[in-house]
């Protein structure tokens, strides 16, 4: 229970923005984003964009979450999101979502980037994509699309506790069934507790926005490292599979 408490206690409103981000963090709409952390995204921006695919068109290069709002805290990382118009990839563009989304995976795990000692996570938006939070900076061009503004927050912690073991049940015994029964039997398992959580978090951010249950539980369970826990799972599950054991020769 020390674990979510610690969690639950870094969801708690600061009085500023992050003032190694922001040049005027007590007053937002006054604040634009400190030079050399504007930079320093806009190459990574760049880095991750060549990763993707030659001659992109990105439209925007955003900052959000934490970072871009007054719930920063030490669990806190710059959520960089290139907005790109799929349409520029007509009929395949169903299939260039699915590869940029396996090649943010990638991107992410194999890059261990930080900024005055936050990680970096960047993500391929779609421009008609809903995007719901109360602070959104482009980096581009470098001014507020949604400044950010205090939100009373009302957390139960009985009810959140409720809600994050139900949710930490559910991903333990995904991970013990892909560990028993492999990947193939798991796969309709792992894809509906994907899209679940996915649509859960959504719908929390839609009706309540930032501080709503279900955004604070799918965070929680981000910052403990259980999502993590569960993509390494299959990832090793997956490698095990497709291995072929030697032997010594007698």
């Amino acid at each position: 229970m020390d674990q979510i408490n610690n969690i639950l206690a870094s969801f708690n409103q600061q009085d500023e923005l992050n003032p190694k981000v922001w040049t005027n963090p007590e007053e937002p709409k006054d604040s634009k984003m400190k030079p050399k952390v504007k930079n320093a995204l806009l190459k990574i921006a760049d880095k991750f964009s060549e990763n993707l695919s030659e001659d992109l068109k990105v439209e925007d290069i955003i900052l959000t979450g934490s970072l871009a709002n007054y719930n920063w805290s030490n669990y806190s990382d710059f959520d960089l999101h290139l907005v790109i118009d799929f349409k520029q990839f007509g009929k395949q563009a169903e299939l260039y979502k699915e590869l940029f989304s396996l090649k943010k995976q990638l991107f992410n795990q194999n890059h261990d980037i930080k900024i005055f000692g936050y990680e970096v996570e960047l993500y391929a938006q779609d421009s008609d994509e809903s995007h719901f939070s109360t602070g959104v900076y482009s980096v581009k061009n470098d001014e507020w699309i949604t400044a950010p503004s205090k939100e009373k927050s009302q957390i139960d912690k009985e009810v959140f506790k409720t809600k994050i073991n139900s949710w930490k049940e559910k991903i333990e015994n995904l991970i013990k069934n892909i560990k028993k029964d492999g990947i193939k039997s798991s796969e309709k398992q792992i894809d509906s507790l994907k899209e679940k959580l996915k649509d859960y978090r959504k719908s929390g951010l839609e009706k309540e926005g930032e501080y709503s249950y279900e955004n604070l539980v799918f965070k929680y369970l981000r910052r403990s490292k259980l999502i993590e826990k569960l993509y390494n799972t299959i990832v090793k599950q997956t490698d095990k599979e497709l291995s072929v054991e030697t032997r010594k020769i007698e």
